[in-house]
């Protein structure tokens, strides 16, 4: 692995931690509006990034590479809805999207063949988060102003949990 990639893995990883940030912002916006189903929901969210945040350090580290940290950005503290801050999760996970085509790129003009095979997981998830978050999106638009549809989610969030994937 030659240290462009090396630095573009490392950089991805850190992204991994910061969307962990950002989703527990979220988790405490909606702490802070007495919805702990949706808190929960992106608490969820901040052990996958964290998880996958992880998988790069241990891949970095097993492929002989230093794994880095770098400082976190502040992350969006306040929004106007639930569904504005969901519109930014989806948003942010399109980013992340980018972020991993971008790597596989890199891997596949340097033939890093076990580097594509890593990021094709990635890659994978990321379809799964974009289609969560626009269902969700989708799901709120459609409740509107339904307050009992809204705080059946809400129910309905609070059971999410979060099992890490098996190897």
């Amino acid at each position: 692995m030659n240290d462009n990639l090396a630095e573009a893995l490392n950089e991805q990883m850190n992204f991994e931690f910061y969307s962990a940030h950002v989703y527990l912002a979220m988790a405490a916006y909606c702490s802070g509006e007495s919805l702990d189903g949706f808190a929960n929901f992106f608490i969820i969210q901040a052990e996958e990034e964290r998880f996958h945040g992880m998988k790069i350090y241990k891949f970095l580290n097993d492929r002989g590479r230093r794994a880095t940290l770098t400082a976190l950005g502040e992350p969006k503290n306040e929004y106007a809805s639930m569904l504005d801050a969901f519109e930014h999760g989806y948003a942010h996970e399109q980013q992340n999207t980018k972020r991993f085509y971008n790597l596989a790129d890199i891997a596949l003009n340097d033939r890093e063949h076990a580097t594509m095979y890593f990021l094709k997981w990635f890659i994978d998830e990321q379809v799964e988060e974009e289609a969560l978050f626009d269902n969700i999106i989708q799901k709120l638009k459609r409740i509107d102003k339904d307050s009992n549809a809204f705080y059946m989610l809400d129910a309905e969030f609070a059971q999410r949990s979060f099992v890490a994937p098996a190897e």
